[in-house]
């Protein structure tokens, strides 16, 4: 049984050989909640995060070393790190062309050579304005952002960037990569004003995980190293000072948690896909884009299932085994927050490449990019 590691295994590849007193490094992510995020931490749940040390620890880090907590989690195994795209050979010179906006993947930042190339290649393929708009204005915040600030809160930062570029201001078409597509897709509901015209989603985390990067059943981490890990960070996944925090345990869908209230009332994935409520507004928005593409890497084994980079979810029935087709879906059949609605309008449009996570060539990059934002 597989649950949330939570970041144990980026936790687990980051050093923290230099914190020795548990007391003073909880004191210090406690500060970091409250004074950084602005958040009210109650007493009991101040008292639950001694359970998630590495949780703790990373917190503590972010407020007293974010430079350093930075560059331990670009570099950790969890990382989903853009490579760099060459320039296309054949580009377009296209007056009016609507804009692109990217949102890059965990670990990674708007400010590294990698998300660069792809924006700006993306631009000139299409000869458009092309932009990546992160959550912060630096690499170091935009980096530790990418882990410590919550869906939510990354959705309205990421809001707030776009309606100040007034490039944007007549819409656009966005291109995330990996849990960047969470940010996209949460600013289609909760805002899309500008709009989006068409959502390129390669790899995304939209429909959730069922178990954490790195420790799918597909990945080489699976027994018991994982379970070790879940015994110990599990529970605390839908406990709401984690949700309020980190940004991984909100896209977590534990197959046999669904039901539980913790999940029904805690959950940001919950609440974005309308299990535990419909938010007729978020739906209008939703709906309001004219075309979604999902891509999915037939070999990432860092999303599970990676049948949900296509809307699939895990059977209920057998979730370690099987899988329920978009259409099979309970989101689909509910049509919550519009899925169903788009699928009625002809809005979806389902694409594919042999390779890991965000393991695509330039050549099918600037094909999805013709084909769908010209």
């Amino acid at each position: 049984m597989f649950r949330l590691c939570l970041l144990a295994a980026g936790a687990a590849a980051i050093s923290t050989d230099a914190i020795v007193d548990v007391d003073a490094t909880l004191r210090s992510a406690l500060r970091h909640l409250r004074e950084t995020l602005k958040l009210d931490v109650r007493p009991a749940d101040a008292a639950r995060l001694k359970e998630a040390p590495n949780l703790v620890k990373l917190l503590a880090a972010a407020r007293d070393d974010p430079a350093a907590l930075a560059e331990q989690l670009a570099a950790s195994p969890v990382a989903t790190i853009a490579r760099q795209i060459a320039p296309p050979t054949h580009t377009k010179d296209v007056t009016g062309a609507l804009p692109i906006v990217t949102a890059h993947g965990m670990g990674d930042s708007c400010f590294n050579a990698g998300m660069k190339s792809v924006t700006e290649a993306a631009g000139k393929r299409v000869g458009a304005y092309a932009v990546c708009v992160p959550t912060a204005d630096n690499r170091v915040a935009d980096t530790v952002d990418g882990f410590l600030k919550n869906m939510d809160r990354s959705v309205d930062a990421f809001a707030e960037r776009v309606r100040k570029d007034p490039k944007l201001k007549g819409g656009f078409n966005a291109l995330g990569l990996s849990q960047g597509n969470n940010v996209i897709r949460g600013y289609i509901a909760k805002y899309n004003d500008p709009p989006v015209r068409t959502f390129l989603s390669i790899c995304g985390c939209n429909a959730g995980v069922a178990a954490w990067p790195q420790c799918s059943p597909a990945g080489k981490l699976i027994g018991p190293v994982c379970r070790a890990l879940a015994e110990v960070l599990g529970d605390l996944a839908y406990l709401k000072v984690v949700q309020d925090v980190l940004f991984q345990a909100n896209y977590y869908r534990d197959p046999l948690r669904l039901k539980d209230e913790a999940y029904l009332s805690n959950s940001r994935l919950a609440h974005w896909n309308g299990e535990s409520h419909a938010n007729a507004t978020w739906r209008a928005n939703f709906l309001r884009t004219e075309k979604f593409v999902w891509v999915e890497g037939t070999r990432d084994t860092v999303v599970f299932p990676r049948d949900g980079e296509h809307w699939a979810a895990p059977d209920p029935a057998d979730p370690w085994k099987g899988v329920q087709a978009m259409k099979q879906t309970a989101w689909y059949a509910s049509d919550a927050f519009g899925l169903r609605t788009a699928d009625a309008q002809g809005k979806h449009a389902f694409e594919s490449f042999a390779g890991q996570h965000i393991d695509f060539t330039d050549e099918e990059l600037f094909g999805w990019l013709d084909k769908y934002f010209t």
